[in-house]
């Protein structure tokens, strides 16, 4: 075991810099008005360092200052001479003695947690490395890091919020776009050329107008927590595009920045959510708590592995040198330690209360819950958010699953959380690939998921419906790739998912066969109008709507170029598919009998002869049990109620709605709907066709048929306000049909 401790540093330390005892809270370096204090966690180290830099080119820190009080295993300091702006890293002294999770190396400048912004980013050097390359990791490295490493600042974090108020859309209003802050507006003609790319650019009027016209009430946004590039990638001239590698769990990453002044970084932040916020449009963040940047054994001393890794981090019980890697990225975070709970609390209320963010999409969420070893929905992780007055009251959306043991727990998550579906995902896949055997569980899926919710008292918004997500093909390569082509990711083509339940629609890669583009077109139109059809709350890749590609690479995480960055030169067939995604949007927003708060019931309404909802096959009659289990059913009609929402509104006015039917087809050949009975005044009118860019205006009654055109989706609406002429009747109660079948 080397006692890293001893290293002699040589660091001036002027009277001039006063230290006062200061406080053990809050952790990090805190401006108050008149001084800064600084507070640092380490269980195990023997001193920790406050090490001062004047600016980023510096080699080595001006001053090296040891805290000299500890109290309660923080060490902590006050220095009234220190001011905003002020450039700092810290050393942490204590033993290298890998085998008993112990990785201190007083050599290595190390970026405090808490650090509210980056004043310099990390320049890759063998020096970052607490070990020396070329050997194996028990060994230990007495180069000095400090031109290379990481830097927070010390910030004011003062803003005029004005009258900022959260939207405050309840969940069953909520229509989700997923997006990445560079790769949105990297492109965008409308936005100047200085914000494109940038949190500025998000919040320009031509990003927002886009966001409204399409009809969107939240963005969630790819990680913008300051994160690492890991240095394979550099080395490769890539970068980590997505973003999901933190170092930080409080700074925005200035890379998304138009201003290069780290404290004019938080500003534009709170800008652009005060921005989005005045046009309605709420922010999630996606957040990434289970794991951070420094890797496994082999990884770089960046932050916590320097500070306290046998604290930060869950060991392997029988062999502390190695992690237990529960995300694929190396480590977990100790959930275990009460310090590493208070640094993700602590994290989540700063952007709910700080940058006012409202609500967090938490990246394999399962690691989160591990407590032992298995995933425990009563965790303490979920147990101190149901407590908390500010997070327990904000959108809070799992990625249920990791990729450890148990790890899938989709439905499993407890009370107050959303879930991304990724059995929705797979299931819509299936059924629009021509899967026949999967539609049971489409009808589930379609309505909510109650199979996965409903027991444990939860409501459809527990389910984050998705088709496609950042993760996986888009849209428009889901319907023209079977194989995934991740060939400039530079890993021969081995990441990415091979397993995607898509169908090109018979050719391989871009085609100009004009029937197959249009089938994929209107494939495509399936996918997304099966989305906003869906109880639950719908959640839009960012750019689907716009006909992107990424030209079959589904596993884009270090493309920082046109393969991600969305394309706003339409041609004439991606506008029209733009205008068919906002006006799905606009029927979905217009029909409350699509965002239910509660699940359908398939009984029949109090005063009526009609259920709430009923599954029909084209010959207008109910599915059968045999049906349903028969495995051949590929067309269907689902007639939804619109009087059986029997709901309030958050103001306590009834919700009224149209009744609904859907007509759904996978197979090739036209199928011939006959429609469900009405009332003499009534008709059903078409709202939307996926074989068409136009809507129909005409009405049907009871007698007519609905030729739906093969691999199709229709909506219908029941309209009333037509002459009672002749009652229709519907063909399952005619007489002769009746006398014949006795």
């Amino acid at each position: 075991m080397l006692n890293a401790g001893t290293a002699d540093k040589k660091k001036r330390t002027p009277e001039t810099i006063r230290q006062w005892p200061g406080l053990p809270y809050p952790l990090g370096a805190t401006w108050d008005g008149r001084g800064v204090n600084v507070a640092v966690f380490s269980e195990h180290a023997t001193a920790v360092e406050l090490c001062l830099f004047d600016d980023v080119s510096d080699r080595s820190e001006s001053h090296c200052i040891p805290l000299q009080e500890r109290t309660h295993l923080v060490w902590h300091g006050y220095f009234p001479d220190l001011r905003p702006g002020q450039l700092y890293g810290i050393r942490v002294h204590g033993p290298y003695a890998p085998h008993a999770g112990h990785r201190f190396n007083v050599n290595k400048v190390l970026l405090d947690p808490y650090t509210r912004a980056i004043g310099r980013p990390i320049s890759w050097s063998d020096s970052m490395f607490g070990w020396v390359i070329g050997k194996d990791d028990t060994t230990f490295d007495e180069r000095d890091n400090a031109a290379f490493a990481p830097l927070g600042v010390v910030v004011d974090t003062s803003f005029d919020w004005g009258d900022d108020a959260p939207p405050g859309t309840p969940w069953h209003r909520t229509l989700i776009y997923e997006t990445h802050v560079k790769g949105f507006t990297q492109l965008h003609p409308g936005v100047p050329r200085e914000l494109q790319g940038t949190y500025s650019g998000l919040a320009s009027g031509a990003a927002i107008e886009h966001l409204t016209r399409l009809g969107v009430t939240a963005v969630e946004l790819m990680p913008v927590h300051y994160h690492v590039d890991d240095r394979h990638l550099v080395d490769n001239g890539l970068v980590n595009f997505w973003g999901y590698n933190t170092l930080s769990f409080f700074a925005p990453d200035a890379r998304y920045a138009a201003s290069n002044d780290p404290q004019q970084v938080i500003r534009e932040f709170k800008h652009m959510v005060k921005r989005l916020h005045a046009a309605g449009i709420e922010v999630i963040l996606d957040v990434v708590y289970n794991h951070t940047g420094e890797g496994n054994h082999f990884g770089p001393t960046l932050s916590l592995r320097g500070i306290d890794n046998a604290s930060y981090y869950r060991l392997m019980p029988s062999d502390p040198r190695y992690y237990q890697d529960f995300t694929g990225c190396g480590n977990t975070l100790n959930m275990q330690c009460p310090r590493v709970l208070q640094l993700i609390m602590d994290s989540l209320r700063y952007w709910v209360q700080e940058m006012h963010i409202d609500g967090f999409r938490f990246d394999l969420c399962s690691a989160l819950a591990r407590e032992l070893h298995d995933v425990d929905k009563l965790s303490a992780f979920f147990d101190i958010i149901l407590q908390d007055p500010v997070l327990s009251r904000v959108k809070l959306i799992a990625e249920p699953w990791d990729l450890g043991s148990g790890g899938y727990q989709v439905g499993n998550f407890p009370h107050l959380w959303s879930e991304w579906n990724g059995r929705y995902r797979d299931t819509i896949r299936r059924y629009w690939a021509g899967d026949g055997g999967a539609v049971n569980e489409f009808a589930t899926r379609l309505t909510g998921s109650s199979d996965l919710y409903e027991h444990s008292g939860r409501k459809p918004h527990a389910s984050i419906n998705f088709v496609t997500a950042h993760d996986g093909f888009c849209l428009r390569d889901l319907v023209t790739y079977h194989e995934k082509r991740n060939l400039a990711n530079l890993e021969d083509n081995r990441d990415g998912e091979s397993h995607n339940n898509g169908w090109n629609c018979g050719a391989e890669g871009e085609t100009s066969d004009p029937a197959i583009n249009r089938l994929r077109l209107k494939q495509r139109k399936n996918l997304f109008a099966t989305l906003l059809l869906s109880q639950g709350v719908p959640m839009i890749r960012g750019g689907d709507e716009l006909s992107h590609t990424q030209l079959g690479n589904n596993n884009a995480y270090c493309q920082d170029n046109e393969i991600s960055w969305l394309n706003w030169d339409l041609d004439e067939e991606q506008q029209q598919f733009l205008d068919f995604c906002r006006l799905v949007i606009q029927v979905w927003r217009d029909q409350p009998v699509l965002r239910r708060r509660n699940f359908f019931q398939g009984r029949r309404i109090r005063g009526a002869g009609v259920k709430d909802i009923a599954w029909l096959s084209p010959s207008g009659e109910e599915l059968t049990d045999h049906e349903w289990n028969s495995g051949s059913v590929h067309s269907i009609g689902v007639r939804l109620n619109g009087e059986s929402i029997n709901e309030v509104d958050e103001f306590g006015e009834k919700i009224s709605g149209d009744t609904l039917l859907i007509l759904l087809s996978n197979q090739p050949a036209m199928v011939s709907f006959s429609l469900p009975r009405h009332k003499p005044s009534e008709r059903w009118v078409p709202l939307f066709d996926t074989r068409s860019n136009t809507i129909e205006h005409r009405e049907y009654s009871s007698d007519n048929k609905y030729r739906l055109e093969g691999r199709s989706v229709a909506l219908l609406v029941l309209r009333g306000g037509w002459p009672e002429k002749v009652a229709m009747v519907h063909p399952s109660q005619d007489p002769k049909r009746i006398h014949k079948r006795k």
